[in-house]
């Protein structure tokens, strides 16, 4: 008894049981706390909303593909500046990304150098992917599941910028744009795909359109932008457009849409 449950003979209190909670019996338990800790730090730090940027963990500064990451950075600085400025600080877009090396160390790494906050939603895998070193540390996160990152992606997003990239950023870009093309996002979100060279030959959305698996409409759920002040021209007219022109009375809310109760 005394090895078991220590000198006062005790069991542990249920949430202090560490065997329990990572038994498969406390699954729920662990998925729930990847909801509830991102969204006590976001209250903290007084996130609204974010500007996700998705793209390989592959792209560096140099190579092939070292002008992406320029132009990631660059993006991301620029929008972080322009955030900066906004009188309405509701409407304060952050700049988010997956966490790692790559683009989304681009992504972070020019809104840090703008000297603004910054978003990593990291995951672990069994290679490629750790934290990059210019995440604001209040908002680096951890996660075990999949797709409670994505929760954490789709639902503070109001804009997506995607670079090139391979099977993960296909899967969350097309995730998000089902999640648009059936109106299961709350918010209006702006999808910009960076590099129209590349995605164009990557996913030929034409064809999907001409075997009618897609509508013609569905087409504008998205935009190309091939240098920085193209995407960041397209990003500041909808989202100016669609969040910075709130009725004049409307509260200023204190928790993210997301936090709100249906009821």
């Amino acid at each position: 008894m005394i090895d078991q449950y220590g000198k006062n003979g005790r069991r542990p209190v249920a949430y202090l049981n560490e065997s329990f909670l990572e038994s498969p019996d406390a699954r729920a338990l662990r998925m729930l706390s990847e909801y509830l800790e991102p969204l006590s730090h976001f209250r903290d730090e007084k996130i609204q909303d974010t500007i996700v940027f998705f793209g390989s963990a592959r792209v560096h500064t140099d190579g092939p593909m070292a002008q992406y990451y320029e132009d990631a950075r660059t993006l991301a600085m620029l929008l972080t500046e322009w955030s900066d400025q906004l009188v309405n600080p509701a409407c304060r877009f952050v700049v988010c990304s997956g966490g790692g090396p790559g683009i989304m160390e681009a992504a972070n790494r020019g809104a840090r150098e703008a000297g603004g906050k910054t978003i990593g939603l990291n995951i672990g895998l069994p290679f490629e992917q750790r934290p990059n070193l210019y995440i604001t540390p209040e908002l680096s996160f951890e996660f075990h599941y999949f797709f409670m990152r994505k929760f954490w992606f789709a639902y503070l997003a109001k804009a997506l910028v995607v670079f090139p990239g391979g099977y993960g950023t296909m899967d969350e870009l097309f995730e998000i744009l089902t999640l648009a093309q059936t109106r299961k996002l709350e918010n209006k979100i702006t999808i910009v795909l960076y590099g129209s060279k590349y995605w164009k030959q990557i996913v030929n959305f034409d064809a999907l359109v001409e075997h009618g698996m897609i509508s013609e409409a569905d087409l504008n759920l998205f935009q190309y932008a091939d240098d920085p002040a193209t995407a960041l021209a397209i990003l500041q007219d909808n989202l100016t457009r669609h969040y910075l022109q709130p009725p004049a009375a409307e509260p200023v809310p204190e928790t993210p849409e997301i936090a709100k109760s249906r009821v």
